[in-house]
């Protein structure tokens, strides 16, 4: 079966940075703060470095903020490769953050917040959405992984990517200000084969876009399917709800799910369905709709196969742009990646606060993860998310942030 971009074929291609990464680092080193002040690297270079906290084990938490020509500001920190914030400007030019998350580590190490899982911005890894009964078999051997979402395996487990620490480097380049994170995973962490070493690499540009690109190699065959789990409020993280976002998903067929989520293996149209979102839609308009798909998400919790016709598997396709009307903020997503699952936040409840002293109630952010199909390990029509060893995982997706009066076309 082909592989798709993130699974491109680079025989004997060492995960490496070359000399291109290395001057880049070699730079960033000089960008770094050493101190536990806000101070960073100075207010020319773009980028701030400070403390965020200690985990239990007595580990440093830290978070990289990094700020563009026309102002928008990222923050990330190396627990999880969370994106604590990200500050965009209205039609107005007024800066509000649309991220949602939390101001201190604590909030993200608390009972309450593992216990909701929301993954509020975080990376994905090993294995990016759910793994039906948490079992798969690859090469003749069966692999058990931990059952975190009822009887399915859910974002990598127990602890995942997004609750790890990752090494991490701040640079800058010609095209922006940006982090690589950097994580081994050891073989049979969470119960996967092989020996993953991981790099994720976060930029800022001048263009108003955020660059995420994802790279691994592995000693072992095994499932990766990475992705990024940011929930976004166009009108700012703790406003009210995402309903009135006007919504385009470049994606005329999806994949229906059983009452697990579960992908049932068929490729269903979109056409005539509350899932054609090929033209602009507001997001509220049919997710109320007596629809058997939207009764087992609670909503929209779907994969959606995008329209890539003749785009060569590296190459960055439309995946979906989403506009709110009252802001005129609107975000726009390509990718190299088969598919992109659309979440309306429908298990948000109010029992998070947020960074505002908001609580995320009932569907206050919404998410669009670029991906591999869900079950793809148990799911031989599905697009192979199976690394060899030798092989290299590539995939790229970019955001684009704007604010205009009305979506356009």
């Amino acid at each position: 079966m082909p592989l798709m971009y993130s699974q491109r074929l680079q025989k004997g291609s060492p995960l490496m940075f070359g000399a291109i990464v290395a001057a880049l680092l070699a730079n960033a080193a000089q960008a770094q703060s050493s101190s536990d002040t806000d101070a960073g690297s100075g207010a020319d270079s773009g980028i701030q470095t400070s403390v965020f906290g200690h985990l239990p084990d007595g580990r440093q938490v830290d978070v990289y903020q990094f700020t563009n020509a026309n102002g928008i500001e990222l923050r990330v920190t190396n627990y999880g490769g969370i994106i604590l914030s990200l500050k965009t400007p209205n039609v107005d030019g007024e800066f509000e953050d649309i991220a949602l998350g939390f101001d201190s580590l604590e909030a993200y190490l608390s009972d309450e917040y593992r216990q909701a899982n929301p993954y509020f911005g975080a990376i994905i890894g090993r294995y990016g959405n759910r793994i039906a009964n948490g079992q798969f078999s690859l090469d003749g051997e069966s692999y058990s992984l931990a059952t975190n979402d009822g009887s399915n395996h859910l974002h990598g487990g127990d602890q995942g990517f997004d609750k790890v620490l990752w090494q991490a480097e701040p640079f800058e380049n010609e095209a922006g200000s940006g982090l690589v994170l950097r994580y081994t995973s050891e073989d049979g962490e969470e119960g996967y084969p092989g020996r993953l070493e991981t790099e994720v690499t976060y930029t800022l540009t001048d263009n108003d876009e955020l660059v995420v690109d994802y790279q691994a190699v592995t000693d072992k065959a095994t499932p990766i399917n990475l992705t990024q789990h940011s929930y976004f409020n166009l009108k700012g993280e703790g406003s009210d709800t995402i309903l009135d976002h006007q919504l385009m998903i470049n994606a005329p067929e999806f994949t229906p799910v059983n009452d697990s989520l579960i992908p049932t293996g068929e490729i269903r149209s979109v056409d005539g369905t509350p899932f054609d979102f090929t033209q602009a839609t507001t997001i509220g308009e049919r997710i109320d709709q007596e629809n058997e798909q939207l009764g087992f998400g609670g909503g929209y919790d779907h994969n959606f196969v995008l329209a890539r016709d003749n785009a060569s598997a590296d190459e960055l396709v439309l995946a979906a742009k989403v506009w709110e009307p009252e802001s005129g903020r609107m975000v726009e997503i390509t990718t190299t990646e088969p598919a992109i699952q659309f979440y309306s936040g429908n298990f948000l409840n109010g029992d998070l606060t947020g960074k505002q002293g908001q609580a995320y109630g009932h569907r206050s952010g919404f998410a669009l993860e670029t991906q591999h199909y869900p079950d793809s390990p148990n799911q031989e029509a599905f697009p192979s998310t199976i690394l060899e060893p030798g092989d290299t995982y590539r995939s790229r997706t970019v955001y684009r942030f704007s604010a205009q009066q009305n979506m356009g076309s």
